[in-house]
């Protein structure tokens, strides 16, 4: 049964579909011996498939791995950067380096810090990128100068990006230090550098971004204690069923890839 390339190479965990199509982009991947196009379909029982000059298939699929990150700042939230500046697999050990396809789900900018999950699970990362999901994501933002509680409200309620309106968002203040200011805010969507463009907006910049927890997936935990930046974990069975379970409502085939958020 034919399937475009890029799930195909999802599925079998070599990549996420944006990072396969980025590897099709660049003239990685090859079809029976001739360079894949993007959106091409394959049939994974009759096609030969190579990345990087190298066989793959369903046979060969890893272990399904689900990590959490503490992403420093200044690291890419990539798995290759053509400015060679140090990305989120840099972090990792040499045995999950190679092989098994790991990649981030989602992105923190490289000026942020925080909880980041890397897997080489492709329909778990398709659906929790896909823009209807709501697992809501904490982060903690020092912010320059003393936002009102009406500028606060402002936040909450939405505030318009590009022409569009942002989903009501979750904003408490945590504590004021000197001509700062210190927030928690829950979002449940994710555009472009968002907490940063509406804090600009409205006058209060951000000074620095770190996100604790994504769903109920926390940097720390009564039971674990708080996750130092450039370290990893393995997630808990528990987590990631808590993933599963909240996202199997989105359908994979319905879904238009270039729908997704980056």
């Amino acid at each position: 049964m034919e399937d475009r390339l890029q799930k195909v190479l999802s599925q079998w965990g070599i990549a996420s579909r944006r990072e396969a199509e980025e590897m099709i982009r660049r003239s990685r991947v090859r079809i029976n011996g001739t360079l894949a196009q993007l959106g091409q379909k394959v049939d994974p029982q009759r096609d030969i498939i190579t990345v990087d000059g190298k066989s793959v298939s369903a046979q060969e699929h890893p272990h399904l791995t689900y990590l959490l990150l503490n992403k420093p700042t200044g690291v890419v939230s990539t798995c290759y950067d053509p400015q060679g500046r140090k990305t989120v697999l840099d972090l990792l050990s040499e045995e999950l380096r190679k092989g098994l396809g790991l990649h981030p789900v989602g992105r923190l900018d490289a000026d942020s810090t925080g909880a980041l999950i890397l897997t080489n699970d492709g329909d778990l990362t398709f659906r929790l990128t896909h823009p209807s999901h709501s697992i809501p994501k904490t982060y903690q933002v020092l912010v320059k100068g003393h936002p009102p509680e009406a500028v606060l409200q402002m936040w909450r309620w939405g505030v318009l990006l590009d022409g569009r309106k942002t989903r009501p968002a979750k904003v408490s203040l945590l504590e004021s230090l000197g001509n700062k200011t210190r927030l928690e805010i829950v979002l449940q969507e994710g555009r472009n550098r968002q907490i940063r463009r509406v804090a600009e907006q409205l006058g209060y910049p951000v000074i620095k971004l770190h996100r604790t927890a994504i769903g109920s997936i926390q940097l720390q935990t009564p039971k674990k204690p708080l996750l130092r930046e450039g370290n990893y974990r393995f997630l808990q069975d528990d987590e990631i069923c808590g993933l599963q379970e909240q996202v199997k409502h989105i359908p994979i085939k319905s879904v238009n890839i270039k729908n997704l958020q980056p």
